[in-house]
């Protein structure tokens, strides 16, 4: 009798991998969908946003000067040394280094902080932007009016715009007569300008007139309307009268976009704050 073997082999099966894997696949989704988040709100923002969040993220702690004298602003000093933060004009730049190249410096704006100037004017003025930011957050439509609405620092001190944009002007057509928002927006800076100690001017601009372009309001008695305008409004909500230096209106003569005259943001009232005057030594006043 013939006997059958029957030989079984068992296969192995496959070393169990585990799932890893899967885990590192997820965080890279997860980075992928976060970096493009970001990339997106950056885009969205306003480059007054952008500052905006460069000052709310810097660190009030530190230093901003090599006296080591504290503040919640960001001033310069002439030497390099001393624990303080980048500044928020530093956080402007590098985020929007070719949208400044692009745009024309205006007259009297400075492209960066003066540094021969006293490190405490320039936090002063810092102080007085975050002050003037912080009242123009009681307004319900800021959002809206983020664009109309220019706040920055300049050789001469702060200057605020009112800057029309296509399909939204903070004056009514021809007229020195303001909307109500732009009511709204004096009246919320009122309390500040107040309260701070510098000397304002108030300047009216307008844009070029396209050629061939009928019933054009005269530009000079425009922007000097306007500004006028914005002064009796900042009186009226208690501005003191000693605090206005100069009411002028320059017509179309300083563009910010030379390049382009007939624009609408070529359009704005700027209320300056002025540097303090640097006290005068003892032995000159002599």
């Amino acid at each position: 009798m013939t006997t059958i073997i029957i030989k079984k082999v068992k296969k192995g099966g496959h070393a169990h991998h585990g799932g890893a894997w899967k885990i590192a696949y997820a965080d890279f989704v997860t980075a992928m969908m976060a970096f493009f988040l970001l990339m997106w709100l950056i885009s969205m923002t306003t480059q007054e946003q952008k500052i905006g969040l460069a000052e709310y993220f810097s660190p009030a702690a530190l230093s901003p000067a090599t006296s080591g004298a504290g503040g919640i602003l960001y001033g310069r000093a002439l030497d390099t040394s001393g624990n303080k933060p980048s500044t928020p004009r530093d956080a402007e730049r590098g985020s929007a280094e070719q949208e400044d190249k692009a745009r024309p410096t205006s007259p009297g704006r400075a492209s960066d902080l003066d540094v021969s100037r006293p490190a405490a004017s320039v936090q002063a003025n810092y102080s007085a932007i975050a002050s003037l930011r912080q009242a123009l957050q009681t307004l319900p439509d800021i959002a809206e009016l983020s664009k109309n609405i220019v706040i920055e620092p300049t050789k001469e001190g702060v200057d605020v715009s009112l800057v029309d944009q296509d399909g939204r002007s903070m004056f009514r057509d021809g007229s020195v007569e303001p909307y109500e928002r732009t009511r709204r927006v004096l009246e919320a800076l009122a309390p500040t300008l107040r309260r701070l100690p510098n000397s304002l001017t108030i300047t009216g601009h307008t844009s070029t007139a396209r050629p061939g372009s009928a019933g054009a309001a005269e530009p000079w008695t425009l922007t000097a309307g306007r500004a006028l305008a914005v002064r009796e409004i900042l009186a009226g909500a208690g501005v003191p009268n000693d605090h206005f230096t100069s009411v002028v209106g320059r017509a179309d003569t300083e563009p910010v976009f030379p390049d382009n005259p007939y624009i609408a943001p070529n359009r704005r009232v700027t209320v300056t704050l002025l540097n303090a005057s640097p006290p005068v030594p003892p032995n000159l006043l002599r």
